[in-house]
């Protein structure tokens, strides 16, 4: 344990779901060693009782308070308790609106939660989504030409958390798992429309995080080729031969998270469409 970490309270206050909140603040918090924040995490704020009460929570921890609130007396009392208390209080949109509003020279719909809109890129998502879970894991092979990226690769490197991230971009992605041995669906070499991307990463990665499974979930195992590392590297060879052959793009997520993953994907997969 760090002792000699320190903490801060931190105050993330949004009339709606107060994602965008905590993405900026764990954006921010990434760049500083040993500090670590006590999130208030306050969504849906949309009355001026729920105001007071944050107010004195604020009282009683005071820190940093960000904000997306866009009922301007809401703002303004929040504003006020901070600087009598004499901490930050930042709105995290007002630059960026006022970039927005400079720039267009139109005026704030001041609309909650507007980017939460049951539109039509909504239900593109809410598609994506289901798609991906009907086809993870090798599910339905049949239909994978119906997807926009198909994601293959051994176990354990991320298919199926990087498939569901790509899907809340609206992105329909199947994956299907790469086993030494076994076949691969004859679907996967037919497939015409998707881009296929193929997953690895270093032997004893794969191998860390699979030991790592079998103790976290007492999974029986005789410590057999699952955790080998001369089997999974055999495994990666595999995988890599298959994407060889076909002229797959392949990336390698030894040292990459899965945000940048995806981010790799999406960028192959705009040029898989342009070209």
């Amino acid at each position: 344990m760090n002792t000699s970490r320190k903490f801060f309270h931190l105050h993330l206050i949004s009339d709606s779901t107060g994602e965008t909140l905590s993405t900026v603040a764990r954006a921010a918090m990434a760049q500083y060693d040993d500090i670590q924040a006590v999130e208030h995490v306050h969504p849906l704020i949309r009355s001026e009782r729920q105001i007071e009460r944050i107010a004195t929570q604020i009282a009683d921890a005071p820190g940093i308070v960000l904000y997306t609130l866009v009922n301007e007396d809401h703002y303004s009392r929040l504003e006020t308790v901070c600087r009598d208390i004499g901490i930050p209080c930042v709105s995290v949109l007002e630059p960026v609106l006022g970039v927005f509003q400079s720039y267009l020279n139109a005026e704030i719909t001041h609309r909650v939660g507007g980017q939460h809109a049951l539109d039509a890129d909504y239900f593109r998502r809410i598609d994506a989504l289901n798609f991906t879970m009907a086809h993870d894991d090798g599910q339905l092979p049949e239909n994978v030409d119906d997807a926009d990226i198909i994601i293959i690769g051994v176990s354990r490197t991320s298919k199926t958390p990087t498939s569901i991230y790509l899907a809340n971009r609206g992105i329909k992605a199947a994956n299907i798992p790469i086993v030494k041995g076994l076949d691969v669906p004859p679907a996967l070499f037919e497939a015409r429309r998707p881009l296929v991307v193929g997953l690895i990463a270093s032997p004893e990665r794969i191998m860390q995080i699979r030991q790592n499974r079998i103790l976290t979930y007492k999974m029986q195992s005789d410590g057999g080729t699952y955790v080998d590392r001369r089997a999974i590297a055999e495994e990666v060879a595999f995988t890599r031969q298959i994407c060889t052959k076909h002229e797959w793009p392949i990336i390698d997520v030894t040292r990459r998270s899965i945000e940048e993953t995806a981010a790799a994907i999406l960028a192959l997969h705009k040029e898989h469409f342009d070209a």
